[in-house]
């Protein structure tokens, strides 16, 4: 078990089993991050592209080179499976929204890109970018900061707490990546993967 949140640095010194909530939610982001990022270590286009069944969500050529994303996955109940690149997206732009940053009381941080990946390589920079603005906006946070309510530019989220958001987030990043790791296994061990 990974130890999360082991001390406080003040100053020079260092204050034993004094953490912050910002420094454990932090510490989780980091360690969820670098596990779905050694788990991605390898990737192939293949793999990135690969639909285990019929009708998967995933990411496909507009033309000019680009490619799109199908889009968020449908409320009504009726979750149509995913390709790993349709899932790598979904973690990129969940970490890099624009609203991050105003719903954690910190101005926000955008990472600008044009399209969405239609390549392993270029997946993994833009998940590796989006990271690093989600780490920007949460390092820029305080404890003060996400004990707030989000307020009114969080809409009906609007009482929840920066702190609660700044989980959900974690959420995503934790359940997604399993999920993404998940394909992987399933690729590896799938008997008649088309060629």
């Amino acid at each position: 078990m990974t130890s999360v949140g082991t001390h406080l640095s003040v100053g020079s010194a260092s204050l034993p089993g004094m953490v912050t909530t910002r420094d454990d939610i932090a510490e989780l982001s980091r360690f969820a991050w670098s596990r779905l990022d050694e788990r991605l270590a390898g990737l192939t286009d293949d793999e990135y592209l690969w639909e285990p069944v019929p009708g998967c969500l995933t990411v496909r050529p507009v033309g000019d080179g680009r490619f799109r994303s199908d889009g968020p996955v449908r409320r009504d109940g009726d979750q149509p499976f995913s390709t790993l690149a349709w899932r790598l997206v979904h973690i990129a732009d969940m970490l890099a929204d624009e609203r991050n940053g105003p719903w954690l009381g910190v101005p926000a941080v955008v990472a600008p890109r044009d399209g969405d990946p239609g390549t392993a390589a270029d997946a993994l920079a833009v998940l590796r970018d989006s990271h690093d603005v989600w780490r920007r906006v949460l390092d820029s946070t305080t404890d003060e900061e996400l004990a707030r309510p989000i307020g009114e530019i969080g809409g009906p989220f609007g009482e929840d707490t920066r702190r609660a958001f700044a989980l959900h987030v974690l959420d995503e990043l934790i359940h997604h990546g399993a999920e993404a790791a998940l394909l992987r296994d399933l690729y590896r061990a799938w008997p008649r993967r088309a060629a």
